[in-house]
C-alpha cells in the first residue's frame, strides 16, 4: 500500500499542480516516506519548493517529552527555511506563518483519538488557510485505531485545544476524513485536497488500520508502539486522575491504572463482576511499576496492563473507552473515598476552572456516572451507543477507503 506522501512523490500529476508554487510543510518525527525519509527531505529533493515548516504538539522533532511543554520557532539549519512552532506561544498558525506559503501539507500521523492535538491543529491550520486564502493538502495516512468509533460526543461549550469539535473519543477517520468533516461542519471555505492512500484495508488483519508492512515511528514520544494506539482512547482518560497512566516508565498509556494504595488484582475482579464484556478484545495482566518521572515517581505502583496485539487482540469487540471507564468505576466502588480525579488547579492544556477530567471527556457525563453510586454500565453504555450511533451516520458519506 501507499501512503499519502508517497503517492505525492512517486506520481508527477499529484504534484504538478505544486510546481511555482511556495509549499509549507506540517510534519513530525513519523512524517516519513515508506524507506523512512523524512517527508521535508524528501519534498526538498523532488524539487518542492517547500519555503517553510510546521511542527505540532511535541515539536517537528518529536523531542519535547510531556503535555505542556512548548517549542519555540527556530531556522532549520541545513535547509535555511522557517520552522513555526504551532505549541509555543501560539496554537493557531498567525497570519505571518500562513503568508510564508501558499500551499499547506499537513503530513501528521494520527492516533484516531479526539483528544490527540493533532486534529485540533488541522482544524486551526483549515479555519486560517479560510481566512488567507491559502490551499490545504492532507497527505493521508492511517487510522491505527480503524473504523470502530467509540464514546459519548463532545458537549458544545466544552472545546478546548483537546477537543476541537463534538466528535467521539474513538472518532474512526482518517485525517483526510476529518478535513472534510470540519470544513462541512464549520462551514469552512477553503480550497482543500486529499491525497488519499492506496489499498489501506481498516477492517483487514492483523494489523486493523496499521499495514504490518510499514515500521511504526513514534508520533509524539509516549506513542511507543500499535498497543498503545490502540488502547489510547481510553488510557488518555487517566492524564485526568491521579493515578498513574505509565508515565516515567517504557510503556506509558498502555495501562488502566498504576497507584501505590490500589490493589490491582481485586480492581480487575471488580470490573469482571461490574461488565465482563467490556473486558473482551484484550488480555488484562496484572504488572507492577515505578515511574522515574511524573505522578508517583519513584513508588512502587500495582497496576493493570492492556494487551490488545498478536493472539489476544479482537479488534470488533475490543472498545477501549469502555475499558477505561469500566476501570475507574471498580476503583470507585473498592474505594469510595479515593481522591481519583485531578483538581481544578491542575490548569490540563490551559484550561481554566474545570476538572481535567471533564476537559478531555468533553463534558462532565463519564465522571458523573463514575461517581454516582446507583449509576450501572448499562447506563453509560446507552449513552454513549446513542452518540456512537449518530456520528456513524454523520461521517458516513465522508469515507474515502
Amino acid at each position: 500500500m501507499k501512503f499519502g506522501i508517497d503517492r505525492l512523490l512517486s506520481e508527477p500529476e499529484l504534484h504538478k499542480p505544486l510546481e511555482g508554487k511556495r509549499v509549507a510543510l506540517v510534519a513530525h518525527p513519523a512524517s516519513v516516506t515508506e524507506n523512512l525519509t523524512h517527508s521535508l527531505d524528501a519534498l526538498v529533493a523532488a524539487g518542492i519548493n517547500v519555503t517553510s515548516a510546521f511542527g505540532p504538539q511535541h515539536g517537528l522533532k518529536g523531542d519535547k517529552q510531556d503535555n505542556m511543554v512548548e517549542t519555540a520557532d527556530e531556522t532549520d539549519p541545513h535547509y535555511g527555511i522557517p520552522i513555526f512552532s504551532l505549541y509555543g506561544e501560539v496554537r493557531r498558525p498567525t497570519g505571518q506563518m500562513m503568508s510564508s506559503a501558499d500551499v499547506f501539507l499537513f503530513d501528521l500521523q494520527d492516533l484516531g483519538c479526539r483528544i490527540y492535538t493533532f486534529v485540533t491543529t488541522l482544524l486551526y491550520l483549515l479555519e486560517e488557510a479560510a481566512k488567507h486564502g491559502k490551499t490545504v493538502w492532507v497527505l493521508d495516512r492511517p487510522n491505527p485505531a480503524g473504523r470502530p468509533v467509540e464514546g459519548t460526543l463532545l458537549v458544545p461549550g466544552n472545546e478546548s485545544f483537546v477537543g476541537a469539535a463534538p466528535m467521539p473519543m474513538r472518532h474512526g477517520l482518517t485525517m483526510g476524513e476529518m478535513g472534510h468533516w470540519f470544513i462541512r461542519h464549520f462551514g469552512l471555505d477553503v480550497e482543500y485536497r486529499v491525497i488519499d492512500m492506496h489499498y489501506w484495508l481498516p477492517e483487514s488483519g492483523p494489523g486493523y488500520g496499521w499495514p504490518d508492512s510499514r515500521i511504526w515511528i513514534n508520533p509524539s514520544p509516549n506513542a511507543a508502539n500499535l498497543n498503545m494506539a490502540r488502547a489510547y482512547a481510553g488510557t488518555v482518560m487517566i492524564e485526568g486522575a491521579t493515578l498513574s497512566e505509565g508515565r516515567g516508565t517504557t510503556r506509558p498509556l498502555e495501562v488502566l491504572f498504576g497507584a501505590p494504595d490500589v490493589d490491582a488484582k481485586a480492581v480487575h475482579n471488580e470490573m469482571g463482576r461490574l461488565a465482563p464484556d467490556w473486558l473482551a478484545g484484550c488480555a488484562i495482566r496484572e504488572c507492577w511499576f515505578e515511574p522515574t518521572f511524573h505522578k508517583h515517581a519513584g513508588k512502587l505502583c500495582n497496576a493493570l496492563m492492556i494487551h490488545a496485539e498478536g493472539q489476544h487482540y479482537a479488534h470488533e469487540v475490543f472498545r477501549p473507552w469502555r475499558l477505561q471507564a469500566l476501570a475507574f468505576k471498580a476503583i470507585r466502588n473498592l474505594y469510595p473515598d479515593y481522591a481519583i480525579w485531578r483538581g481544578k488547579d491542575f490548569k490540563y492544556e490551559y484550561t481554566d476552572d474545570v476538572l481535567a477530567i471533564d476537559v478531555i471527556n468533553g463534558g462532565p457525563a463519564l465522571r458523573e456516572w463514575v461517581d454516582d453510586s446507583a449509576a450501572t454500565p448499562h447506563d453509560l453504555g446507552a449513552l454513549a451507543a446513542n452518540d456512537e450511533g449518530a456520528w456513524i451516520a454523520e461521517v458516513r458519506d465522508l469515507l474515502l477507503y
